[in-house]
């Protein structure tokens, strides 16, 4: 985030100094008023450019076996050209290298879920899928196994069949 932020501000003061060579090359025929004008859309600009190029450069840049299973597409009032074109904010994708299955319950699986956003840190959370089920839990230090290694405490959440997680990881 301090990277972005030093960068808008080289973005501005660049744009800035295009403007005064502009002004000198063409013998000071621009208004002053163009110095600062073109440093603040330039900053604007970089900014939405930013906005909008951390998802598909965060994407890029993922393992190759972590699938995406989910996106929050960010408007806001302050921001309004985000109703006619949303931007991705933040994910969740799941590590399919990283799988894990157990012999005596074939049906429940355990991956990794990777939570990514866009001004928070990334997180991992260990998640328990029941292909059979239809239904996922995520793991908890105090989680406890049976002797089988079913998930004994877990508080389950019913999902759909065509739920994107399920889809991933029992497909």
């Amino acid at each position: 985030m301090f990277l972005e932020l030093i960068a808008t501000f080289a973005i501005g003061f660049l744009a800035a100094g295009l403007v005064l060579l502009a002004n000198l090359l063409t013998g000071r025929r621009l208004s002053r008023a163009f110095v600062p004008l073109a440093a603040g859309a330039a900053m604007i600009g970089f900014t939405i450019w930013s906005e909008y190029s951390w998802y598909p450069r965060t994407k890029a840049q993922l393992p190759e076996g972590v699938l995406i299973v989910s996106t929050n597409e960010s408007q806001a009032l302050y921001r309004p050209w985000t109703y006619a074109a949303p931007f991705v904010d933040k994910f969740a994708a799941v590590d399919l290298a990283r799988v894990l299955r157990n012999e005596k319950l074939p049906d429940q699986i355990l991956v990794p879920m990777l939570f990514m956003g866009r001004w928070a840190p990334g997180a991992e959370i260990p998640v328990v899928v029941d292909c059979g089920g239809s239904r996922r839990a995520k793991l908890a230090d105090d989680t406890e196994f049976d002797d089988k290694g079913a998930v004994l405490n877990a508080d389950w959440v019913s999902v759909e069949a065509d739920d994107p997680l399920l889809e991933a990881v029992c497909t």
